[in-house]
C-alpha cells in the first residue's frame, strides 16, 4: 500500500471505530445506570434506548449512501458526525430514560458507515482494498474490547453524562480528521446508477443477506456470553475484559495470513467460506458447551477465540467485496444497502437473542444461530470468486 492509501485507510478506520464506540461504549453499564433514572425501571424502555442506536442507523444507511455518490463522501460524513455530537449531548443532557432514547436515536441517524467504507474504496486499489476493509474490521474489535475495559472505569470517573459527552466531542474531533488528514478521493466519472440495479444485483445479495446473519449471530451470542463467563468461568463482570481483549487482539492477528494469501492467489472465495463455516462451528460449540453442567471454561475461550477469527475475516472481507462488485457510480449506494442490513442484524440480533433466551434458554440462541449460519454457508457457496490480487490492474498497465 502506498503512504497515501494508508493515511487514507487508517485515519478513516478510526472515524468507523468512533461510531462503534457510541454503540459499545455505554453497554457493560448503562441498563445499571438507567435503573436510577425516572423510567428506568422499565425494562422495555432500556432495551429501546440500547437497540434504537441500530436502528435509526439501518433506515439512514441508504439515504446517506446514496447522497455521498452524489454531493461527496467527505460532506455526508461530516454531516452525519455532527449529527453524531448532537445526539451525544441530548443523551448527556438527559433526565429521564425517554430524552436518552431521543438522543440515541439523533446519534444513530448519523448513518456515516456506508460514505466511509465508500471513500476507502475510492482511496485505496483493488488490490489493497481487503488490507484496507481489514483495518475497519479490527478496529470494530478492538473497539468492542476496549470499550468492556474502559466503560467501568469511565463510569466511575466521569459518570454516564460525562461519557455521553466525551463520545460528543470525539465526534466533533474526528470532523477535524475527515477535513484535514483525510486525502481527498480521486475523482471519478458520473456515473448514473439505478437503485433497482443495485438492490438486485445476486453477488450484493448474497453479501446482504451475509452481513446480516453475521451480525445478527454476533449480537444474540452476546446477550450470552457474559453470562456463561460468569458461570462457568466465575468471573466478574468488570474482569470479563481479561478474556476479550487478548482474545480479539490474538484473532486480528491470526486473520491476517489467510486474508493476504487468499487475495494474492485468487482464494477469497475459499477463505470467505472457510469462515462461514467456522461461524458455524462456533455456533455448534457453543451449544454443545452450554448444554451441559460441567464447567468448560477453556472450550468457552477457545470458541470465542474461533469465532473472532472468523468475523474479523468476514468483516474485512464483506465490504471490500461489496465494493468491488458494486458499479462505480454506484459504490455509495450498494454500501449503503450493506451497511443497513448490518444495523438492522444488530438490532434484530438483540432483540431475538433476548427473547430465545428467556423463553427457551440460552442454548437455544447458538441452535438459531447455528441454522441461520448454515443457510448463509449455503448461500455464500455459489459466490463468484475474484481474479488474484492485482490482476486487473496488471492487465490495465499492459
Amino acid at each position: 500500500m502506498t503512504r497515501m492509501e494508508i493515511r487514507s485507510s487508517a485515519s478513516l478506520a478510526s472515524v468507523f471505530a468512533l461510531r462503534m464506540l457510541g454503540l459499545f461504549l455505554i453497554l457493560p453499564v448503562f441498563s445499571v445506570h438507567a435503573k436510577a433514572m425516572p423510567g428506568g425501571a422499565n425494562a422495555t424502555l432500556i432495551g429501546l434506548a440500547l437497540g434504537i442506536y441500530g436502528l435509526t442507523q439501518a433506515f439512514g444507511q441508504i439515504p446517506f449512501g446514496m447522497a455521498s455518490d452524489k454531493y461527496g463522501r467527505k460532506r455526508i460524513i461530516i454531516i452525519g458526525l455532527i449529527l453524531f455530537a448532537l445526539g451525544s449531548f441530548i443523551a448527556a443532557a438527559a433526565t429521564n430514560i425517554v430524552w436518552v432514547i431521543v438522543g440515541r436515536a439523533v446519534q444513530g441517524s448519523g448513518a456515516i458507515s456506508a460514505a466511509v467504507t465508500a471513500l476507502i474504496a475510492d482511496s485505496t486499489r483493488e488490490e489493497h482494498r481487503t488490507k484496507a476493509m481489514a483495518m475497519v474490521g479490527g478496529s470494530i474489535g478492538l473497539t468492542f474490547a476496549g470499550s468492556l475495559v474502559a466503560a467501568p472505569l469511565l463510569y466511575s470517573l466521569i459518570g454516564m453524562s460525562g461519557m455521553f459527552v466525551l463520545i460528543g466531542v470525539l465526534s466533533l474531533s474526528a470532523i477535524l480528521v475527515v477535513a484535514f488528514v483525510v486525502p481527498a478521493a480521486p475523482s471519478l466519472p458520473p456515473q448514473r446508477v439505478a437503485f433497482r440495479e443495485v438492490l438486485l444485483n445476486p453477488e450484493l445479495m448474497r453479501l446482504n443477506f451475509g452481513v446480516f446473519a453475521l451480525h445478527m449471530a454476533q449480537m444474540a451470542m452476546f446477550v450470552v456470553v457474559p453470562t456463561a463467563l460468569v458461570q462457568y468461568m466465575q468471573m466478574p463482570l468488570p474482569e470479563h475484559w481479561k478474556i476479550y481483549l487478548p482474545v480479539v487482539l490474538l484473532s486480528f492477528v491470526l486473520m491476517l495470513p489467510p486474508v493476504f494469501i487468499g487475495e494474492k492467489r485468487g482464494a477469497m472465495k475459499q477463505v470467505f467460506i472457510g469462515a462461514v463455516g467456522l461461524l458455524l462451528l462456533v455456533q455448534i460449540g457453543m451449544w454443545a458447551v452450554l448444554s451441559r453442567s460441567a464447567e468448560h471454561g477453556f472450550w468457552l475461550v477457545l470458541l470465542l477465540l474461533v469465532f473472532f477469527i472468523a468475523f474479523n475475516i468476514l468483516e474485512a472481507s464483506q465490504p471490500s467485496l461489496v465494493s468491488r462488485f458494486a458499479p462505480p457510480g454506484g459504490r455509495g449506494t450498494a454500501l449503503g444497502v450493506y451497511n443497513t442490513l448490518m444495523s438492522l442484524g444488530l438490532f434484530c440480533g438483540g432483540a431475538l437473542g433476548g427473547y430465545l433466551t428467556q423463553h427457551s434458554g440460552p442454548s437455544s440462541v447458538f441452535i438459531f444461530g447455528a441454522v441461520l449460519t448454515f443457510v448463509w454457508l449455503i448461500i455464500a457457496s455459489n459466490m463468484k470468486n475474484l481474479p488474484r490480487r492485482g490482476a486487473a490492474q496488471r492487465a490495465v498497465a499492459v
